[in-house]
């Protein structure tokens, strides 16, 4: 996947920098589930694992990711949108 920088405000969003995985894929996916179908989520996270993780798993429940990009600080900023 190409860095794309995230272009919109969100519905919701999400800072899951403190967590570790699985918690933050856990967290997402809660997130996720009380929004409704089409909204979009902003998820701020760091480390390589959750970088890698929460956007396939993410993908694999249906959810479309839209945007990620890498900040100079180290935090991801990921954007999803909340499948059917």
């Amino acid at each position: 996947m190409h860095p794309m920088t995230v272009p919109e405000p969100a519905d919701r969003e999400l800072d899951i920098t403190g967590e570790l995985c699985p918690m933050t894929f856990v967290r997402t996916r809660l997130a996720l589930d009380r929004m409704q179908p089409g909204q979009t989520l902003l998820v701020r996270l760091r480390g390589a694992e959750p970088l890698e993780n929460v956007p396939r798993a993410a993908a694999e429940l249906g959810h479309a990711v839209l945007a990620l990009d890498t900040g100079a600080d180290g935090v991801s900023r990921l954007l999803l949108r909340r499948g059917a």
